[in-house]
């Protein structure tokens, strides 16, 4: 069974359940920030709770319209060799293989994908491996997107071959939240679980990153499509923003750990929202969210407690250790320039802090002051 999708509030079911005022108020939204969803995660969302989760996640929000940020946060534009490569570090390539997704998050941090008359355009496959297959570096190839799961299982297959071939051997991960939006594409029909057990073996394992954001969406369809991914040989772990209104409390976040855990899907990272361009009232706090976090995983243990706490900064992925009365503790997890790697920042506290720019004063001179993107 297919199951249906939609790319405008007004011909969605959204059409029938809000009230016209509502309606246009979100198609303001969808004119600049496209919507994209479909009647299975659309039939999770509670209409009588105004801030029920799943809505947050999905359904445009006029304060995205008063939310200026920058379109590319990140600076991944900056680290593109070839049209549709990412190659920030040395050890690890990124391919957009996809502009499609199962939905649109509302807290999507490569909206430039959607938005635009020329918006970037996937790899060329050929040419992705052309480029590959001279860096000598190169450990990690990572499929992202849009949503590699939504290509088309012969695509798949073709990609996944290819990459295969590179002499370098390196590990593949695929980022996804198909299982999330819609685990009958996995679960009702073999075609893509088919091709994942093809390419994945005991001596070459692909990793498949999944992107569950609140409990509420791991239903026991989600748990069908678990299943079946797990069953192709495939390694399976969890990867969330913490979110306004979403996850932002202990209690969610804890559950969200444990309940993954137990399905064999155990946390990676959770990383501070992006600022992006509308994003700026689902952002939490960089200080409350560590705090969310560590009194998440003290209600969790073993696997359920590993996530790490990350911002995808441009300058590196940059761990938020902890905190004193005095002090914040950030480190380098992965850093562009090789000398910053596991060197740790120093910072006076900034309770309203949501990026690494709002730290003004700082105790190490690691990293140049740069404008804040908002």
């Amino acid at each position: 069974m297919s199951t249906k999708y939609y790319d405008s509030i007004h011909k969605s079911p959204l059409n029938e359940i809000l009230d016209p005022e509502q309606v246009t108020k979100l198609e303001s939204v969808e004119r600049v920030y496209p919507f994209r969803s479909n009647e299975y995660y659309l039939s999770l969302i509670d209409h009588n709770n105004p801030r029920d989760p799943i809505r947050k996640i999905i359904i445009p929000d006029p304060q995205e319209l008063a939310n200026p940020g920058s379109l590319d946060p990140s600076g991944e534009e900056g680290f593109t060799p070839i049209p549709g490569i990412q190659h920030k570090y040395p050890q690890t390539a990124l391919l957009l293989v996809s502009n499609t997704c199962a939905g649109i998050c509302r807290f999507c941090f490569r909206k430039r994908l959607f938005t635009g008359e020329n918006p970037p355009p996937v790899c060329d496959v050929n040419k992705a491996i052309d480029y590959l297959q001279k860096q000598p570096d190169l450990t990690d190839v990572l499929l992202s997107g849009g949503d590699p799961l939504m290509l088309g299982a012969s695509k798949l297959d073709t990609i996944l071959s290819k990459v295969r071939e590179l002499p370098s051997k390196p590990i593949i991960r695929i980022g996804s939240k198909v299982p999330a939006y819609d685990p009958h594409r996995l679960s009702d029909t073999t075609d893509i679980c088919d091709v994942l057990a093809k390419h994945a073996s005991q001596e070459e394992k692909i990793y498949l990153i999944n992107h569950f954001n609140h409990p509420h969406e791991v239903t026991e369809s989600a748990k069908t499509a678990i299943s079946k991914l797990k069953n192709t040989g495939a390694e399976l772990v969890n990867q969330t923003p913490i979110l306004e209104g979403v996850n932002n409390t202990p209690e969610v976040m804890a559950s969200l750990f444990k309940m993954l855990a137990k399905l064999g899907v155990p946390p990676y990272y959770v990383f501070q929202c992006r600022p992006t361009s509308g994003n700026r009232h689902l952002t939490v706090p960089i200080e409350q969210a560590m705090h969310i976090i560590h009194e998440a995983q003290g209600c969790c243990s073993g696997l359920a407690k590993r996530a790490r706490y990350i911002m995808s900064h441009k300058s590196g992925k940059i761990e938020i250790v902890g905190k004193t009365s005095k002090h914040i503790f950030m480190k380098y997890h992965q850093a562009v320039s090789l000398s910053d790697l596991n060197s740790m920042l120093v910072f006076k506290p900034n309770p309203r802090a949501r990026w690494l720019e709002d730290y003004q004063h700082r105790l190490t001179d690691m990293v140049p002051k740069m404008t804040w993107l908002f």
